[in-house]
């Protein structure tokens, strides 16, 4: 029986290694639990390298070798293992295809172009976040969150935000707004981004989280006018905290990243502000996390089919097959123009809810048309939401966001333009080949 079980198990831990590898995306069924999977092994591969060994361990110890099947497992359970590691590997290169990405993007002398204190916090804090043993330990001692605080009278928790400030007294700082993800429908300001605020907050930030209304309650555009209301809040009432309001950048993950790249790309829109049109929305830059860009599938980009239609009844409530001019709308893809801030774009390869052909071709078609640098990096192996916990992938996309941010704020302090010209336009940093359009 024991020979049999461990044979049982060590397939059932080679399943999760092979779909780390092999994410089923266009599988309506397998899609969700494809993600978790996926997600948690290929984040965590010396984890589940660690449990797979101890069990072997006791495996071996209750007999499992007395008989052909435990053999068995022990081949499936060495390849799983050498796999694994090919993941740690996978993991361990994020850093070098960001850094790729950013001198594609911004020229390779870019960290030349950092003011002098800001690139000595960069370096100070070098390498961070760190990666506990429990990936999912948030909390910093050099970091402090204000929770809860209301931007919107009347609004409930769905229109609070969290603010997270360093210990020490800190003023002027620069400003980043995180929107979360859950798909325009479940979600929370405190279960994204994490590690990265706690980065950026002790490089000298002022992080700024808001919950937004939620579908199907909601209707778009009531996300992204919560959100412009919280960005309103931070013009406002962020120099309370040590903020400098006139310096705030956006960032989010998955629905978030979508959000984060509307703002980036309708600012000032009074069809987004009603109420609060006179208040200043744009950003001095946006870092979309594995986003959606278009509710249409207008390029049949994406890999569930169903996506759009479910979009359109959900978020938007409209009927897909009559309405698409609102879809369009209210998708970064069909708003691009020259004058959107800096974009770093921010994919992984393996992403089973969001499509990475449609980042691809998001990043290039921005990129034909912007006065200002816009920066892709593809990452190989990564999963949807891959940030969301302490990983190697999470602390490589802190640090290069913690970069490209402290060259977008040299900038800004010197009152200049970000340079117009990208060293090489068009170009997927990770491949060294031009951006395929469709």
């Amino acid at each position: 029986m024991v020979p049999w079980l461990f044979l049982a198990a060590t397939i059932w831990g080679a399943a999760f290694t092979l779909n780390a590898y092999t994410p089923q995306r266009s599988s309506r069924i397998l899609f969700a639990p494809s993600f978790f999977g996926g997600w948690l092994t290929s984040e965590l591969p010396r984890h589940h390298l660690a449990w797979q060994i101890v069990a072997t361990v006791i495996f071996v110890w209750a007999g499992a070798l007395d008989a052909w099947p435990g053999w068995v497992g022990i081949a499936i359970t060495t390849v799983s293992w050498a796999a694994l590691w090919h993941q740690r590997v996978y993991s361990d290169r994020s850093g070098l295809v960001f850094e790729a990405a950013l001198q594609a993007g911004l020229g390779p002398d870019y960290l030349s172009n950092i003011d002098t204190d800001l690139r000595d916090q960069i370096d100070s804090t070098s390498p961070p976040p760190s990666r506990p043993i429990n990936p999912f330990r948030f909390t910093h001692p050099s970091v402090r969150v204000h929770r809860n605080i209301p931007y919107h009278e009347g609004g409930g928790k769905r229109n609070e935000l969290d603010v997270y400030v360093p210990t020490t007294a800190i003023e002027n700082a620069p400003v980043l707004l995180q929107i979360h993800g859950g798909g325009w429908t479940i979600g929370n300001k405190n279960e994204q981004a994490r590690p990265l605020m706690n980065h950026l907050v002790q490089q000298g930030w002022i992080c700024v989280a808001c919950n937004y209304r939620l579908s199907p309650s909601a209707t778009w555009p009531d996300h992204l006018v919560d959100v412009k209301r919280a960005l309103s809040w931070i013009r406002t009432e962020i120099r309370t905290f040590g903020g400098n309001p006139d310096f705030v950048v956006a960032t989010g993950g998955s629905a978030g990243g979508h959000l984060a790249a509307m703002v980036g790309l309708t600012a000032n829109d009074p069809e987004y502000q009603p109420g609060f049109e006179s208040i200043d929305t744009s950003v001095a830059a946006a870092i979309p996390f594995y986003g959606v860009y278009d509710f249409s599938n207008h390029w049949a980009l994406q890999a569930q089919s169903s996506t759009p239609d479910w979009i359109a009844k959900t978020v938007l409530k409209v009927d897909p097959k009559h309405e698409l001019e609102s879809m369009r709308r209210a998708s970064p893809l069909h708003r691009i123009h020259s004058d959107a801030p800096p974009f770093f774009v921010i994919h992984g390869t393996n992403d089973s809810l969001t499509s990475v052909e449609e980042a691809r071709h998001f990043a290039w078609s921005l990129n034909r048309v912007s006065q200002q640098p816009v920066i892709y990096a593809e990452l190989p192996g990564a999963q949807h939401a891959f940030e969301v916990f302490h990983s190697a992938r999470t602390s490589a996309a802190a640090q290069a966001v913690g970069r490209f941010l402290a060259w977008r704020f040299s900038a800004e302090r010197r009152g200049i333009e970000a340079p117009t010209l990208r060293s090489i336009p068009g170009q997927n940093a990770l491949t060294q080949e031009p951006l395929e359009s469709e």
